[in-house]
């Protein structure tokens, strides 16, 4: 069984524990820097499998303290149940983001595995220009049928979405936005990518690759394992790319959007 099968029966799965609980406000884990400086965060978005917890399991808050970061990080129980009913970005919004710039913060990445992939970039379409950046690790993004209609076509630029209910087809929405990014048509997230060259969500992760610079992509060897996915954060650590972003002026003053 591929891991989008995975994906979806494990869904539904979860949507029957916990998918009732996806309108409740999101119980986070806050970890601080290792330095003094916190105008910066780090949201960590988990995948469908596992909790919050796993991102110090697995090495990803310590990374960030190890290399003396000025990043506070912090991790919502973002589970299944806010991508089923719908609620994900505007309880991130709400409980995250919001009393984050609240309280000072003035660049806010967004770091997904996986399905937290996917509500990273979901994020950024419904709340542009309001975050620094996005790494996109080993991201699930939209199911096989979808993917195979848009590489036929030859690329997410040469496909057409055609008519579709943007409510009930959040898969045509979410590939079209991206296309409308890419035309110039709507603001395009700075989007870093990673995965591992063995996982089977390779050929969604190929269309997203032709929108972004080369410099955004890291593919290496590997599967759809935290193996993998703690390797992509170290490299992706060792740029230095949150470290010139945290040095970067702030080009506007960004205020908290409760928009939804």
């Amino acid at each position: 069984m591929n891991n989008g099968k995975k994906v979806a029966i494990s869904g539904l799965l979860l949507y029957m524990l916990c998918g009732c609980f996806g309108n409740t406000p999101l119980k986070t884990l806050n970890y601080s820097s290792a330095t003094e400086t916190h105008n910066n965060l780090i949201v960590f978005l988990r995948g469908i499998g596992g909790n919050n917890q796993d991102f110090v399991r697995t090495g990803f808050v310590s990374g960030v303290r190890q290399r003396e970061l000025p990043f506070a990080m912090t991790a919502p129980n973002a589970h299944f149940g806010y991508y089923f009913s719908q609620t994900l970005t505007e309880r991130l919004n709400t409980d995250i983001i919001v009393p984050a710039r609240i309280n000072g913060y003035e660049k806010i990445w967004l770091v997904g595995l996986s399905m937290g992939g996917l509500g990273s970039l979901m994020y950024a379409k419904d709340h542009p220009n309001e975050i620094a950046g996005i790494y996109l690790i080993a991201p699930f993004l939209g199911y096989e049928d979808i993917i195979d209609e848009i590489s036929t076509a030859g690329g997410v630029r040469q496909w057409q979405p055609g008519e579709y209910d943007a409510d009930a087809d959040w898969q045509r929405t979410f590939w079209h936005w991206l296309q409308q990014c890419a035309a110039g048509e709507r603001p395009m997230p700075n989007i870093y990518l990673g995965f591992g060259t063995q996982d089977d969500f390779n050929p969604a992760h190929k269309l997203l690759s032709t929108l972004l610079p080369a410099d955004h992509i890291f593919a290496i060897d590997g599967d759809h394992d935290n193996k993998t996915m703690l390797k992509l954060w170290q490299i992706f650590l060792q740029q230095d790319i949150l470290v010139n972003s945290a040095n970067a002026p702030t080009p506007r003053a960004q205020k908290p959007s409760t928009n939804t």
